[in-house]
């Protein structure tokens, strides 16, 4: 009896993703993103060295508990601006989703710029699409080796640079480089400039798609912004199809895409944009300026590969105005408004009023009742200034202060305790108090603060 032999197979439970090596395009969108790289990297890069008044133009000072932007100095108490533009940035980022897409991943989003970048260094040393798919295939040659360490020097260099500009945000960059040219960077800001570098070659030197097919949690939840207006890179399928191998049979019958394939070399995450519309697309337009470019070579008409919609594909129109745009424009203004007017009304002086607890009401030698309240005076500018404090009753009439000039010392929080005196109260067992804080050198009133005065010994 013959015996058949069982070869057992290994079975792989994860494939690791095939290496993507990008062709280089040229186009109307290819030259967008170049503008759009070296525009933000340049804002990047340069920020950190640019001063106002003496004072960094950005500068989040954390151990000083102040944040300094565009010459405008913010305190904690000032954060809930920070919430504002942070949903004023949310409401733009819809808004623009949907309109025209993934604009912010195409041309504006960190992993794509620096990918970019990398990508530009990567071309400059080892060439174009073939010649590094060559390379990769090649035995390990000192050429190779001295191509493989030039790129990677060079891309180690850039995400240093990237790191300190990163913590130059963070701590003085001029300090930050005198201490890293006398070779005492120490502490967390050598961490964070290794982390933030480790991070920048590792996400755009390697990992590069696989972050915005895995990680990027934009690239699940966008299309719930979309609508059937909303501009997608698409591909004319009734134009194009049947494509090159069916032609070859039956000239008849062909469609305007010869198969090049040209449309996908050129893609950073890999995708065929035949296939339709995947989450994967970054809509960097790449593929629109590859197809173009065949198309002119062939003496075809532009446009087969193309920003469109599912509307204008399906019924040949396109609507501007809709209603959903709309709702996010106008929610978009409003929060963009507000912002704004909560911004020019910020005052420079913070108060802020807490009763004492423990005593909450005892009678003086004079039979006056007495309260106690802690004041906090925050000064919001760069020079020591004195504050007068004024406190009135709800009928109008003006309170003895145990103490009302306060000298508080530039983005100083002041805590001060003080002392109200009034007559007892006949009626009703507590009255309310109004305070009230201005500049000494100032009749225009800074802040308010409510409170409550109990008339009454218990």
């Amino acid at each position: 009896m013959n015996q058949k032999t069982v070869v057992e197979q290994p079975v792989r439970l994860y494939e690791s993703a095939a290496k993507i090596h990008a062709r280089s395009v040229k186009g109307r969108y290819a030259r967008l993103r170049v503008i759009a790289v070296w525009c933000l990297l340049g804002l990047f890069y340069l920020l950190p060295w640019l001063s106002f008044d003496g004072r960094p133009l950005v500068l989040f000072d954390l151990p000083a508990r102040r944040f300094h932007v565009f010459g405008l100095t913010l305190v904690p108490q000032d954060l809930f601006l920070l919430t504002g533009l942070l949903i004023a940035a949310a409401m733009t980022l819809f808004f623009f989703t949907n309109l025209a897409g993934r604009l912010w991943c195409g041309y504006a989003c960190p992993q794509t710029v620096w990918t970019e970048a990398f990508m530009w260094i990567e071309n400059w040393i080892e060439g174009d699409r073939l010649q590094r798919v060559k390379l990769d295939r090649s035995p390990w040659t000192l050429r190779k080796l001295r191509l493989r360490t030039s790129k990677h020097l060079l891309w180690l260099a850039l995400a240093l640079w990237t790191g300190l500009s990163f913590v130059g945000f963070f701590v003085p960059i001029r300090e930050l480089i005198g201490q890293a040219l006398d070779w005492h960077l120490q502490g967390w800001a050598l961490f964070w400039i290794l982390f933030y570098g480790f991070a920048t070659w590792g996400n755009a030197g390697f990992m590069r798609e696989q972050v915005c097919r895995y990680m990027c949690p934009y690239a699940r939840f966008q299309s719930v912004m979309f609508d059937r207006d909303t501009l997608i890179i698409s591909y004319d399928q009734a134009r194009g199809e049947p494509r090159k191998q069916v032609a070859r049979q039956d000239a008849s019958q062909a469609g305007d895409c010869i198969d090049c394939t040209l449309c996908v070399q050129v893609c950073p995450t890999g995708i065929d944009i035949r296939d339709g519309l995947q989450y994967e697309c970054i809509a960097c337009a790449a593929c629109v300026d590859a197809c173009d470019s065949v198309m002119d070579k062939v003496g075809k008409p532009r446009g087969l590969i193309r920003y469109s919609s599912a509307r204008r594909d399906s019924e040949g129109r396109f609507h501007f105005l809709r209603p959903r745009l709309l709702a996010y424009a106008v929610v978009w203004l409003a929060v963009i408004g507000g912002f704004a007017g909560l911004l020019l009304e910020r005052s420079t002086l913070e108060l802020d009023v807490i009763r004492d607890r423990h005593a909450m009401v005892r009678t003086v030698a004079d039979g006056k009742v007495e309260n106690i309240y802690t004041l906090k005076l925050t000064n919001k500018t760069s020079i020591a200034r004195t504050v007068l404090v004024q406190v009135r009753s709800e009928q109008g009439e003006v309170l003895e202060l145990s103490q009302a000039s306060f000298l508080v010392q530039p983005y100083q929080t002041l805590r001060e305790v003080v002392a109200i005196s009034a007559e007892p109260l006949a009626g009703q067992p507590t009255m309310g108090l109004e305070f009230s804080a201005r500049w000494q050198d100032l009749d225009e009133l800074q802040a308010r603060a409510q409170a409550r005065f109990i008339g009454r010994a218990m």
